[in-house]
């Protein structure tokens, strides 16, 4: 049988390889790394996790992104799989030891016997004798395959910024100042640490991110814009002094164990790993320099001798206009041979790039089968955002997208408002989807 090409080894690229195999249909999987590296990445593992370890939230009947993860589960999903398998405590999120994580990934696929793993640069799929090809290379595609791509897509790409965020080690953490605790006590109640500042400790912060140094734009990115989504911190504090006492830095749902008192503004720090030697610190994505970061981010009380496993950074995403120009099934309209998936197609989000992997993955074999293409309904998170990249968006305005209810078509019967009428329409949304869901696989 002629195989279904892939190009790229994240978390789309190795869910989509792992669709296709499972119906016995031959895969060869093309990553670069380490053949080339990238400026992020720190191993040659699939489906590494480069930005944060948080697949957000898992609440299947109040969160879309939780619905999602459910809807993945349901189809075998094999980055839902490996982050079960690999949890590291997070409240109402799920999060994942990183490492473990794409060890798993990486060892399925390998042990495949319908998967064959080429580690190897591919700068021009569309001169190949391939029959069908899914590109999947997200947001760090290779300059020589963004050249191609523009050049065959004949569409300007579009780019923004992603930051990451700086990880901690625990020990060196001062727990006289900070404490456990999950907002509202969620989950277990103490999934996260918590350090408070005051309301002088918090303007002084305020003042030396304002005052950071930041590295430089290249001449290239100077005119790129920030995902929303995923903003610096200094971008945040610049955008007025409570930005982000109403955003990362928000006290509410906590109280401080040591004082029994609210603290104005908490930096919260996440478990990074599963032994729990590795914290990161939630929201504070940043471009400082490395010698600023240590300095501000030690201001923070509890975290005066911190040291640091990883400092932030940044990095350039691109995505395309898909829209304008992928179909139903994310085939390039000038070129059917060839899919897009995942990031590179205006998703955001570790589980949104996946669930296009997916998608992707599951249209090929169909394709190749000579069966109907039927995508997911509207109704199912996997319909919302599929619907979304190729048409629900509008072309000259097109963004990234994380998954969400704004996607999804309205409930057939009105729900009240208010808290409670909020978590019962959510509730619906989700029934409604997961009855959608069980009819389209079956």
């Amino acid at each position: 049988m002629e195989p279904i090409h892939i190009v790229g080894g994240g978390l789309a690229g190795s869910e989509a390889a792992w669709q296709i195999a499972g119906t016995g249909h031959p895969v060869i999987l093309h990553e670069m790394r380490p053949v080339r590296e990238t400026d992020v990445h720190v191993g040659g593992g699939l489906a590494e996790l480069v930005c944060s370890n948080s697949f957000r939230s898992d609440n299947a009947e109040q969160n879309a992104v939780g619905l999602l993860h459910e809807e993945m589960r349901r189809c075998g999903s094999l980055i839902m799989a490996a982050g079960d398998a690999n949890r590291v405590p997070a409240g109402g999120a799920m999060a994942v030891d990183r490492v473990g994580f794409s060890d798993a990934v990486t060892a399925r696929l390998t042990d495949h016997p319908m998967v064959t793993i080429q580690r190897e640069e591919i700068s021009e799929p569309i001169s190949q004798s391939w029959q069908s090809v899914i590109i999947a290379t997200g947001p760090l595609t290779s300059p020589a395959l963004s050249t191609a791509i523009l050049k065959f897509t004949g569409e300007d790409s579009l780019a923004f910024f992603d930051a990451i965020a700086p990880v901690i080690y625990k020990e060196t953490i001062d727990f006289s100042k900070s404490w456990f605790q999950s907002r509202y006590d969620k989950g277990d109640g103490a999934d996260y640490i918590n350090c408070p500042l005051d309301e002088t400790q918090y303007d002084s912060f305020i003042d030396a991110l304002r005052g950071g140094d930041a590295m430089p734009f290249h001449d290239w990115e100077k005119d790129t814009p920030y995902f929303e989504g995923c903003l610096p911190i200094e971008v945040m504090a610049e955008r007025g002094v409570e930005t982000l006492r109403f955003g990362p830095m928000k006290p509410v749902g906590l109280t401080n164990s040591h004082t029994g008192g609210k603290a104005h503004a908490v930096v919260q720090l996440r478990q990074d790993n599963a032994l729990g030697t590795l914290y990161n610190m939630v929201g504070f994505q940043t471009k400082l320099k490395h010698s600023e970061q240590t300095r501000i981010f030690r201001a923070i009380p509890g975290l005066e001798k911190a040291e640091f496993a990883r400092l932030g950074g940044i990095h350039r995403n691109t995505f395309i206009n898909s829209p304008r120009l992928l179909d139903k099934s994310l085939r390039l309209k000038s070129e059917p041979k060839i899919r897009f998936a995942g990031q590179i197609t205006g998703v955001e989000g570790y589980v949104e790039s996946a669930a296009c992997g997916l998608l992707a993955g599951r249209f090929s074999i169909l394709e190749r089968q000579g069966k109907t293409l039927m995508p997911p309904p509207p109704t199912t998170a996997l319909g919302a955002l599929l619907n979304h990249i190729v048409g629900g968006a509008e072309a000259d305005i097109f963004q990234p997208m994380n998954v969400n209810y704004g996607l999804f078509p309205p409930l057939e019967t009105p729900v009240k408002g208010g808290r409670r009428g909020r978590q019962e329409r959510r509730l619906a949304y989700s029934r409604r989807a997961l009855t959608a869901l069980e009819g389209w696989l079956s």
